[in-house]
């Protein structure tokens, strides 16, 4: 099929690999502007224009698809579908009405669960036991439209925001390319969404990975997996910011009455941590300025004893 892929971070890149490898004749790569990154905030483009570029597939860079040049420039191209993943856009109405087909969103959820910016934290900071991907007719709402296909994962303790994005996006991947076989050959069955089941996946802000110690356990277990690898779950030692990347299994330390925030224990395993209920294991920090390292390592370098509190004013 003749193609447009709409796209930016690395999330979106399996699924116009998948496209690319598969045959399919790829007529413009869109995805947003380079933008300034790292400590240097030197400009810097997107995955998927990194994987364009490789390729020998056209790019183009957008602010906004709101004007009118936008919509002529797309109808010049002719698709027959245009494939969004990620791309961070708002595509218009007269955007959407373009392409032959229309246009087919990969999201990162199963739908209506989890509709907006960030359904793969939030799903997991949730508690949901199960995850996956939906292929959308796309609409003028906010992952509104109707459901064309979906794949499910679960989601284990163990899985962080990277471990469960890094299944998902191959995922999505081989749930589109049938889709667009049925679509090449006729049309594909279409689902209405039940907006009565819906719930919104808001963007994260840096706020939000402060923990709060007096909440219990399994909360504060899911918050450091959903923020990890950003914004990361953070609180303080000694009064300097330490980041908090890997907790190790719920229940595997005795509870106490320490109060919140209390070190309880220092081990091969990590730090024991007193939450609202019950206890936590911290298997990897970072104190400011330093490197992610195991607790264990960190243990070596740095002054810490049991009964002092994190998060606590200097």
């Amino acid at each position: 099929m003749n193609l447009v892929f709409a796209g930016t971070p690395e999330f979106a890149v399996p699924t116009l690999h998948a496209l690319h490898a598969a045959g399919h004749r790829i007529l413009a790569v869109y995805t947003q502007p380079d933008r300034p990154a790292g400590r240097g905030r030197k400009l810097t483009a997107s995955p998927i224009k990194h994987y364009a570029q490789a390729h020998g597939l056209p790019v183009h860079q957008p602010a906004t698809l709101k004007l009118a040049s936008e919509t002529e420039a797309l109808r010049a191209l002719a698709p027959d579908v245009m494939i969004v993943v990620a791309y961070g856009l708002i595509l218009p109405a007269a955007i959407l009405a373009v392409p032959r087909h229309g246009c087919l969103n990969v999201h990162a959820s199963l739908l209506p669960r989890w509709r907006g910016a960030a359904p793969i934290p939030r799903a997991i900071e949730a508690g949901d036991r199960v995850s996956g991907v939906t292929i959308m007719q796309m609409d003028a709402g906010l992952d509104t439209g109707a459901i064309l296909a979906m794949a499910e994962t679960p989601i284990a303790d163990t899985d962080t925001s990277q471990s469960l994005h890094d299944r998902l996006a191959p995922l999505g991947a081989a749930t589109l390319l049938p889709v667009l076989a049925q679509l090449a050959h006729g049309a594909v069955d279409a689902h209405p969404q039940d907006d009565t089941r819906a719930c919104y996946a808001g963007k994260l802000r840096k706020h939000e990975a402060v923990l709060d110690w007096q909440l219990p356990a399994p909360v504060i277990h899911r918050k450091i997996r959903a923020f990890n690898p950003w914004p990361v779950a953070a609180t303080t030692l000694h009064g300097t910011p330490l980041r908090l990347w890997g907790v190790g299994p719920l229940g595997d330390i005795t509870s106490s009455t320490a109060a919140p925030g209390t070190v309880l224990s220092m081990d091969a395993r990590g730090v024991g941590v007193q939450t609202g209920a019950g206890t936590i294991t911290l298997t990897h920090v970072q104190i400011e300025g330093g490197k992610v390292l195991a607790a264990a390592d960190f243990l070596n370098g740095h002054a810490l004893a049991a009964g002092e509190r994190l998060g606590a004013p200097d």
